[in-house]
């Protein structure tokens, strides 16, 4: 037998087994480099969650218990659903640093007032671009329109109005909720408008374009989320009570993650690449069980709504250079070849990742800074679901009858992860 074995290692069979076999490897690796890539990891979405309910007071923790495993578990849709839905990306970020030098609006609708410009279409295809940063001030009652082939479409350069006749019309006419970068818009609408103000509006075509949107909406749908958690309590809907509860999780760990706050999110302008993952996903992994103090006292009742979800995106910002600063002078101090690991991260899936001495020294340079941000987006979503509680009139949620198909929830959830493994992320990565 032994005789037949050292034949083989010196002939071409066992060349080519050997080829055989490198081609296996890297294909397994390849394939496992593609799987879930996801922010803070599905271990930190998952934790935050589950941690949060245990930060409510006695007469609403016993409801939140009871769902325990479906809010742990469902922490990880959102991301999920950036696989199959064009306008999931945006809610997981704002790039704050776009916005440097420009007094941006807590209200979302303010801000698609200011960004949503209207792009006119008459026959002869000619456009009018109109609305949005082509209107300007004119004293505190008064706006000047105007855009370009104003003069082509209403024989004028400019027109003005009274503010508050063009901020109505707006927000009744053009104003659209949903994060949606273009929508359709009505001609019979705008032409009405503008002969109102005896102007014939020629108009075959009508859309609306938002310039705002495509940098992120963070806060924004934090504030939604926290009216439509409020709303599903006080119509005692236990599926969206879930679903609402489960999703507002994943967005407030989000908005604790300062790179969901830059435009630089996987420090790919300062040559960084990877650094996201490295945050967010590697040191929690490594240190949340180990190091990690979970007591973040009892959930608290937020009074601003808007200052309270706009605080922490700042905050999560003001931490940007220091988490880019730090890892970009270890990386030039630290041998090169010792950087990136490949990592196993349970049933077999390798995936290259920070070296665990690289993250160690990375964790101790950032002076427990992501256990900050993990401690208090766990306080965090407790409070989220503490203050729609009160502002429903404190509910007996216990008592709702769970009518939920549980059926559907499972063909949702396969569903979903039939997307990440079969189709790419819409939108940015992170």
């Amino acid at each position: 037998m032994w005789k037949i074995v050292n034949k083989l290692k010196d002939s071409s069979t066992m060349r080519l087994i050997k080829i055989c076999a490198c081609f296996l490897v890297l294909a397994f690796l390849l394939t496992s480099f593609g799987k879930e890539k996801e922010d803070w990891g599905f271990f930190a979405h998952r934790r935050i969650n589950r941690l949060a309910v245990f930060t409510l007071p006695a007469n609403l923790i016993g409801f939140y218990k009871k769902h325990i495993e479906y809010i742990t578990a469902h922490a990880t849709d959102p991301d999920k659903r950036r696989y199959v839905v064009p306008i999931e990306g945006q809610k997981h970020f704002i790039d704050l640093d776009r916005w440097y030098g420009y007094p941006l609006s807590q209200n979302f609708r303010t801000v698609r007032q200011h960004f949503a410009e209207v792009l006119i279409i008459n026959e002869s295809r000619d456009t009018l671009k109109i609305f949005g940063q082509h209107v300007t001030k004119q004293g505190d009652w008064n706006i000047i329109l105007k855009g370009d082939n104003f003069n082509t479409f209403l024989g004028k350069d400019s027109i003005v109005l009274l503010k508050e006749d063009y901020d109505h019309f707006f927000q009744t006419q053009i104003y659209n909720p949903i994060y949606l970068e273009k929508w359709k818009l009505n001609c019979d609408s705008l032409q009405a408008f503008f002969a109102f103000h005896d102007f014939e509006l020629p108009c075959n075509k009508a859309f609306a374009i938002d310039t705002f949107v495509q940098h992120g909406v963070l806060p924004y749908n934090l504030v939604r989320l926290q009216k439509a958690l409020t709303k599903a309590m006080l119509e005692e809907n236990l599926d969206k009570i879930l679903r609402i509860s489960a999703d507002m999780g994943h967005y407030i760990g989000d908005a604790h993650v300062p790179l969901h706050t830059t435009s630089n999110y996987n420090g790919q302008q300062t040559d960084q690449l990877g650094i996201h993952a490295f945050w967010e996903t590697r040191l929690p992994e490594m240190f949340a069980d180990k190091e990690y103090d979970f007591f973040v006292g009892q959930s608290e009742y937020i009074h601003e709504i808007q200052d309270h979800y706009w605080n922490i995106v700042n905050e999560s910002h003001s931490l940007v250079e220091e988490v880019l600063g730090i890892e970009k002078i270890l990386s030039q101090n630290y041998p090169e070849d010792q950087q990136d690991c490949f990592v196993e991260r349970g049933d077999g899936y390798i995936q290259k990742m920070a070296c665990e001495e690289y993250a160690k020294l990375y964790n101790e340079k950032l002076n427990g800074q992501v256990e900050k941000r993990f401690r208090a987006a766990i306080k965090a979503v407790g409070d989220a679901w503490y203050t729609a509680w009160v502002d429903a009139g404190e509910p007996d949620l216990k008592e709702i009858f769970d009518n939920r198909e549980a059926k559907k929830d499972k063909e949702e959830s396969e569903q979903l992860k039939e997307a990440i493994q079969t189709k790419k992320i819409i939108g940015r990565e992170h």
